[in-house]
């Protein structure tokens, strides 16, 4: 009998040495993540057991967006010289929203083999974490992304369509380390000079090796409706790279439309003369032009213009007290606004801001930034800039 209950405690004490050599724990190395960016956690446990069945649910939270991107790791590790069983499983989270995000606590539902050759169960719990989360730049749509491609693809040469002929459209937007969801809606392509029909959008997330890609895919049929040469307008999709940590965008160009030579007898469009072909020249001059102007709009303020910024620069800057409050209360995000719609006034880009958009976006910004004393050197540079101009 003696020996029995030594047997039983000595199993009780080798179980409860079990459970106190386990480790559960979230890690992340990206301290500084806008809205709509993809932060890659690994969450790595470190036991000292041997593990034959396991569990764990992530968290769902309104606050963020997740999803597994690697299959989990179980592998034999030496940890400070003792031989553990460790597990990783790598998620990506993208938060939906500004401030502080938290992510857990984290719980893994574990079944063991016992030093006697038993089954017992453990719950190993990983402690939450805070995502320190900036606003998405510029107050675009969140699309934060390591690579965005856009793909143009028409059908036949959108200015000289033949009679009857429909031009297909089909706009493809592939991005790196996002969602579909995050990609833009679709666009409008109405004009009242044509007749568009649109197909169903295709929208999806698709995970490769180096990460979820999300792709959305549009596609329009359109045709003119009177016939006249016309201009279809073009537009611009801001996204956020999160390898330079700039907003840039992505152009939908503009496109000329419209039959082949127009204003003569169709069955003879084939031979078009000299005055179709300036027509041509014309519509292709005009939508280039269009299309620097839809990017210079979209990508302001670093494209002025001239004119009425000159005017403009005459009186105060609208901005000047919402630049000075928010120095002054150290608040970045709101400096970083108010900065913006000061450039979208002054029509002139300030090298000092690269200085600022690398403490709001970095990913390990540097310590001790003093607002204030960034608001003096930006306002001492573009005095230089006013007097250079």
């Amino acid at each position: 009998m003696v020996i029995r209950l030594a047997l039983i405690l000595l199993l009780a004490l080798a179980s409860r040495a079990a459970a106190q050599d386990v480790k559960l724990m979230i890690l992340y190395d990206h301290g500084n993540p806008v809205v709509g960016e993809m932060v890659k956690l690994r969450i790595r446990g470190e036991y000292d057991l041997t593990v034959s069945l396991e569990d764990m649910q992530f968290p769902n939270s309104p606050d963020y967006d997740w999803m597994q991107i690697a299959r989990d790791d179980w592998h034999k590790e030496r940890v400070n010289g003792r031989l553990l069983q460790i597990f990783e499983r790598v998620v990506a989270v993208f938060p939906r929203r500004d401030g502080a995000v938290g992510i857990g606590p984290l719980t893994h539902r574990l079944t063991y083999v016992t030093p006697a050759g038993g089954r017992a169960e453990m719950t190993v719990t990983a402690p939450a974490v805070t995502l320190n989360v900036t606003p998405f730049p510029g107050g675009y749509s969140p699309l934060a992304a390591s690579q965005l491609t856009l793909t143009d693809q028409l059908s036949a040469e959108p200015g000289q369509l033949k009679q009857d002929e429909v031009l297909t459209r089909r706009v493809t937007i592939e991005a790196l380390g996002t969602l579909a969801h995050y990609l833009p809606p679709r666009p409008e392509m109405r004009q009242p000079w044509m007749i568009s029909f649109t197909a169903p959008e295709e929208r999806e997330t698709v995970l490769t090796d180096a990460g979820p890609v999300a792709r959305v895919t549009w596609e329009w049929q359109m045709r003119p409706h009177t016939g006249e040469p016309a201009i279809l307008p073009g537009t611009g999709f801001p996204w956020f790279d999160t390898d330079t940590r700039h907003i840039e965008i992505a152009p939908l160009q503009p496109i000329p439309f419209g039959f082949a030579g127009f204003g003569s007898n169709f069955d003879a469009a084939s031979d078009t003369g000299a005055g179709s072909a300036v027509l041509s020249v014309v519509l292709f001059l005009a939508a280039f032009l269009a299309g620097l102007a839809a990017l210079a709009w979209t990508r302001a303020p670093r494209a002025p213009g001239p004119t009425m910024r000159s005017l403009r620069r005459l009186g105060p800057s609208p901005a000047r007290h919402a630049m000075r409050e928010a120095a002054d209360r150290q608040d970045l995000p709101a400096l970083r606004a108010a900065v913006d719609r000061h450039l979208r006034w002054s029509g002139r880009w300030s090298d000092a801001v690269a200085e600022l958009d690398r403490q709001l976006y970095a990913a390990n910004p540097a310590a001790g930034f003093d607002a204030t004393a960034w608001l003096i050197r930006f306002r001492a540079s573009e005095r230089v800039a006013g007097r250079r101009g």
